[in-house]
């Protein structure tokens, strides 16, 4: 008896984990196999070591956008954010390092408080447009997006801001604390922090429910709009700390940062559980979610895949991560 009762427990087995985890785990296991044959040395410890420090920067902007999609919306202008953030703090390092050339750690602090004022203000347009105004998400961080980059190749000219203090991206562009690289730190503090906020806040319990049923939340005496406009605006602040560090990263402030990242946060978000219908999305998953899609573009470089393949095989995987998403939403729903 007890053998023919775990056939079909062990049958059920992958559903189950569909249902809980989303597709995520099946995509890592198949992507382990294909490019483990494609590519020898895809799993080997220091390829592994490489993706991770190079998917910090995804993993905070799909944190960001883990918010946004949990409350119901999502978010296209983070990569503008990035690009505004990198140009705006550029310039304003530049300005003042004529005014105080003897305070390098000032001048780097007047470019930080820059770049996350304007993306302040980006996420305030955003989150006011969308929770005051009624504005589809679609539509609000399509403009705004629109706007921000045609700002930031303005204040450019298309041209690199260049001429930025040496300690600015000796430190957090190839720095390191105990061995570890400084952009790895910052990524394993923001992710602890949104762990928190998420798990074991009001604010974090007050963003699934207005993602779950805006209504109720508004008939529970949730402030709606405001917890809209504030995760906007959390949003925009994460996606122009990632932008700093890849200023940092590149040593100039570059219209052209984040140019793709807001289709691949929300594809990492998705494939790892987060519902396009809100309410639904777990951090360490999309930590997991954002790892995936790195190492995705990580084995298919190892395997010599063009570029323009790539973007196909990638939006293909939105594709498959969005219907597998409707499938695992109609589970639920079913109980």
């Amino acid at each position: 008896m007890m053998q023919a009762n775990s056939k079909p427990s062990l049958a059920a087995l992958p559903l189950r984990i569909f249902i809980k985890l989303g597709v995520l785990p099946f995509f890592l296991i198949a992507a382990a196999v294909i490019f483990t044959l494609a590519a020898p040395n895809f799993l080997s410890p220091q390829n592994l070591i490489n993706v991770a420090r190079q998917s910090v920067y995804l993993v905070l902007v799909s944190l960001g956008q883990m918010l946004v999609l949990i409350s119901g919306g999502f978010d296209l202008s983070v990569g503008t954010v990035i690009a505004l953030s990198s140009v705006v703090s550029a310039l304003a390092m530049t300005w003042a390092a004529q005014i105080f050339p003897d305070a390098i750690w000032l001048v780097i602090l007047i470019g930080a408080f820059a770049g996350f004022a304007v993306a302040l203000i980006v996420g305030a347009v955003n989150g006011i447009g969308v929770a005051l105004f009624d504005v589809s998400p679609f539509i609000m961080t399509l403009g705004v997006s629109s706007v921000g980059t045609g700002l930031a190749l303005f204040l450019t000219g298309g041209v690199p801001v260049s001429g930025l203090p040496f300690a600015f991206g000796d430190t957090f562009g190839f720095g390191r604390v105990f061995g570890v690289p400084v952009p790895v730190v910052i990524a394993v503090i923001a992710i602890i922090v949104m762990w928190v906020l998420m798990a074991r806040t009001r604010v974090g319990a007050r963003i699934y429910a207005v993602g779950g049923n805006i209504k109720a939340a508004h008939l529970s005496a949730i402030n709606t709009r405001g917890t809209l406009i504030l995760v906007y605006g959390l949003c925009a602040v994460i996606a122009a700390l990632t932008g700093l560090l890849l200023t940092a990263r590149v040593e100039s402030g570059d219209a052209n940062l984040g140019g793709t990242i807001a289709m691949e946060s929300i594809a990492a978000c998705v494939i790892a559980g987060v519902s396009l219908r809100g309410g639904i999305g777990r951090v360490e998953n999309v930590v997991l979610g954002a790892f995936f899609i790195i190492l995705m573009q990580n084995g298919m470089n190892l395997a010599q895949v063009s570029s323009y393949m790539q973007m196909v095989l990638i939006g293909l995987l939105l594709i498959c991560a969005v219907i597998f998403d409707q499938l695992r939403y109609r589970m639920i729903v079913k109980g």
